[in-house]
């Protein structure tokens, strides 16, 4: 048997394993024993394992394979990857998929049959949530289409296509995701939305889904909640250590506002997260109100919104106010009321914070102002605002220098004040599933409610004077602080610019 140090360790991120190796052991015993089979050469199998001492694994591989066992030293936590990466069950997918029984015209899907657990159609869905898992998706999109049933993945926030099954399948699908999240599995006209939980690769995850009907069908969308993303600290989510400083700064504040903008998928709700987790809940009370409660939060009391039992932001906040509040975190500030409320809250000492759509942090204020908010309300409560865009991170193991065309290379110039024409890209591996890009980083742009910028909205100023001024006072702007971390090699210019564009 052969024992390989720490230091013989082989980089599993950049390996190919052969699909015949891939074969011989199954993805059950490859994560039982946290192994990946790599290539065959003979009668020998070559594989990684974290321990390659582990007789008893060693034997049960070669029983198995029927071949002798030629162990390498790796990582866990690459080999864990490996395993998600190299076994995929699209095969399976549609193998179940084709055991599917097709409905009599006009006839509704055979709810009970489809609703076992031994069905195809409950076998193919939760093969479909593995696949996501192991793809680092955040949503899964069944799509009808004229000639199928189009299955995307968005991973690092772009959306990829994975499997177009037989269209007779939507229906048992749509059915079977509906009986899991507790929807009317007789309504297929009316928009519908619920929540359920699967059991994948040893977590449990959370599913938001969301239904809606097209001229193809209906269409489901299913949100995967990643706990992990809810218990991130600022440092971790790409703040400049300047810009850190400035919010961290603006959360000692012990009554205000503090507004966090963006569009869908931004990360303005891990924003808010990572901003309660870092304040004190031990002496003080924290409330939240939250349309869905994505993620639940020890010591901290958390409110579902509910139309039908009469619960919106705006009631709800009221509502709030009267169980001796210190910070209320609020989802959206969707109208004017709730933003009203919002600004009496904190004038009468507490500390809002809550999120908005706009397109900068200067925007917000006059968002503000438009939803009806007095200005001298938004000068005397508003302790600050941060805006943000997500950008995927260039892939670490397959980048490389490239050179870049004229109008990345002005753009980066433009905003960074350095001269470069090579820049890394990632030219597609494995581990990034081709794209280039692994992992996402957020990119802010951060008001500080100045004596200046409140003397000058009280005095009726513009959105470019304000923006002026702003930036006078030292505020980055989110496609600056972008290029930053272009010029530190954590991102790109084209995604830099296809995120924080603005026509200004």
């Amino acid at each position: 048997m052969k024992t390989l140090s720490e230091e013989n360790r082989i980089k599993l991120r950049k390996y190919l394993p052969q699909p015949e190796a891939l074969r011989l052991i199954p993805e059950v015993m490859a994560r039982e024993y946290s192994v990946i089979p790599l290539e065959v050469n003979d009668s020998t199998l070559r594989i990684a394992m974290a321990n390659p001492q582990d007789i008893f694994a060693l034997e049960a591989l070669a029983t198995h394979s029927q071949m002798r066992i030629e162990p390498e030293v790796a990582s866990v936590e690459e080999i864990r990857e490996a395993i998600d990466s190299n076994y995929k069950a699209y095969d399976e997918i549609e193998k179940q998929v084709s055991s599917i029984p097709v409905p009599s015209e006009g006839a509704e899907p055979q709810i009970k049959f489809d609703t076992a657990t031994d069905a195809p159609v409950a076998r193919a869905l939760k093969l479909i949530i593995d696949e996501a898992v192991k793809a680092r998706a955040s949503d899964v999109h069944l799509e009808p289409q004229e000639d199928g049933l189009r299955v995307r993945y968005r991973i690092d926030g772009t959306l990829h296509d994975m499997l177009s099954l037989p269209l007779k399948t939507a229906t048992p699908l749509i059915s079977r995701i509906k009986v899991l999240a507790n929807m009317n599995i007789a309504d297929h006209h009316r928009p519908q939305d619920g929540q359920f939980s699967v059991k994948t690769k040893g977590r449990l995850v959370d599913i938001r889904v969301g239904t809606t009907a097209t001229v193809n069908g209906e269409m489901a969308v299913l949100r995967l909640l990643d706990k992990s993303r809810a218990t991130l600290a600022l440092l971790e989510l790409g703040f400049s250590p300047q810009s850190r400083e400035i919010y961290e700064k603006m959360l000692k504040v012990p009554y205000g506002v503090i507004l966090v903008s963006g569009p869908t998928g931004a990360g303005k709700t891990t924003t808010l997260y990572a901003s309660v987790n870092q304040l004190d809940y031990i002496g003080r009370n924290i409330v939240t109100i939250e349309d869905p409660v994505e993620y639940r939060f020890k010591n901290i009391n958390q409110v579902q919104v509910n139309p039908r039992a009469g619960i919106t932001f705006s009631s709800g906040l009221r509502s709030l106010l009267r169980l001796d509040p210190d910070v209320i975190l609020v989802g959206e500030i969707r109208d004017a009321e709730t933003a009203k409320i919002a600004v009496q809250s904190a004038l009468t000492g507490h500390l809002v914070l809550s999120s908005i759509h706009a397109n900068d942090a200067v925007g917000v204020v006059f968002r503000l102002l438009d939803l009806g908010v007095e200005p001298f309300l938004v000068s005397s409560a508003l302790i600050g605002v941060v805006a943000q865009r997500m950008v995927r991170c260039v892939c670490p193991d397959c980048a490389r220098l490239v050179r870049v065309p004229l109008l990345e290379q002005l753009a980066y110039s433009s905003d960074s004040g350095e001269e470069r024409s090579k820049f890394l890209y990632g030219s597609g591996c494995k581990s990034c599933a081709q794209t280039g890009y692994r992992g996402r980083t957020g990119i802010f742009e951060i008001l500080n409610m100045s004596d200046e910028i409140r003397t000058m909205l009280l005095a009726g100023t513009t959105a470019s004077q304000l923006r002026s001024q702003t930036i006078k006072e030292g505020m980055i702007p989110l496609i600056k602080d972008g290029m930053l971390k272009v010029g530190a090699d954590i991102t790109t210019p084209s995604e830099v610019l296809r995120n924080a564009y603005t026509l200004e």
